[in-house]
């Protein structure tokens, strides 16, 4: 990031402030989706909201995670669909997750932003030392016990959407396994390779999936907008063509291969002014280098090459957060 010009009264150079007031709030987006009862299957047949189904024949072990995030109910909405249709793999293992059972208890659709987690984000807390250390939260009293579940998967994907409008994207994480699974899945066509967070790390980020002398491999699927129709069918699209894939059920129509952005910058807010210039949408693509697209209190940040993909912007970030992360395409 380079300074900016001389501030005015909100810190802040006049021209750059008006531009600012021009970028809106937090959506006010409406819940077209219905929260889905999830009490039939909140018993599990393996754990609480966990549900594994075994074929005669053998195959790979198929995890698809919903509700990491107790407000994202896309994939609760999937998952529901999928148990009252009875389905069952014709190789392997399927398991279907139900992950943040009491943040989702809390969901309400006048205040459907509120539920997101209890005491912490559970998807930022994938790592050994602190499944293993001595903290304590109900998002990682969940985790501890997933665990042993989660760790069985040959392939896991895990269901998300998002607040701020977006392209639906497959990241993959480090892993050339993952990007290569994302690529052949083709739905939606937007895969990124990127290092996640400051804040912690991602359940597609956790050691047995991403070790590079591994084979197990993780996405996480950004479907598009909470509360959307368009987002549950996504990630039913998305979904049913990786157990096709798998060999799971019957075998998957060939699709063109999806495109591969590597993230080439995570940029964290330094502070609580960051603001981008214009409300940029996930997945734009920014033709010029040293374009200037937002501010962090009065330093600037610019397009670091042409062409580049930003993915994922937070239009509203407090400082520490991920504002966004900028792409250049493979």
């Amino acid at each position: 990031m380079t300074q900016g010009g001389a501030p005015g009264d909100n810190g802040l150079p006049p021209a750059l402030a008006a531009l600012l007031a021009g970028v809106p709030d937090a959506p006010r987006l409406a819940v077209q989706v219905t929260p889905p009862d999830i009490r039939p299957w909140l018993a599990g047949n393996v754990l609480p909201g966990v549900w594994s189904f075994c074929a005669s024949e053998p195959g790979l072990h198929v995890v698809i995670v919903a509700l990491m995030h107790g407000n994202e109910i896309g994939g609760a909405v999937l998952l529901d669909r999928w148990l009252r249709a009875g389905v069952r793999p014709a190789r392997g293992k399927l398991t279907l997750v139900f992950a943040n059972l009491e943040a989702y208890a809390r969901f309400d659709v006048e205040d459907p932003t509120a539920s997101r987690f209890l005491d912490e984000d559970m998807n930022r807390v994938w790592d050994e030392e602190t499944l293993e250390g001595g903290r304590r939260s109900a998002e990682l009293r969940r985790a501890r016990a997933l665990r042993p579940v989660l760790e069985t998967a040959d392939v896991l994907l895990d269901l998300h959407s998002m607040l701020w409008p977006g392209d639906p994207v497959l990241l993959c994480g480090q892993s050339p396994r993952a990007a290569a699974l994302a690529l052949t899945l083709g739905t939606p066509a937007l895969a990124v390779a990127d290092e996640g967070h400051a804040g912690g790390r991602r359940l597609l980020d956790y050691t047995p999936f991403s070790r590079p002398d591994g084979a197990r491999r993780a996405l996480l699927l950004e479907a598009g907008s909470h509360w959307q129709h368009d987002t549950v069918a996504q990630m039913e699209t998305s979904a049913t063509r990786l157990l096709q894939l798998c060999g799971t059920t019957t075998a998957a129509t060939p699709l063109p291969p999806g495109r591969l952005a590597h993230v080439t910058r995570t940029v964290t807010a330094a502070t609580n002014r960051f603001a981008f210039l214009r409300p940029y949408r996930g997945g734009q693509v920014v033709a010029q280098r040293n374009t200037l697209i937002a501010l962090d209190g009065d330093a600037e940040l610019r397009t670091p090459h042409d062409d580049c993909v930003l993915v994922m912007p937070n239009l509203r970030v407090g400082r520490g957060q991920t504002a966004v992360r900028l792409a250049r395409f493979a």
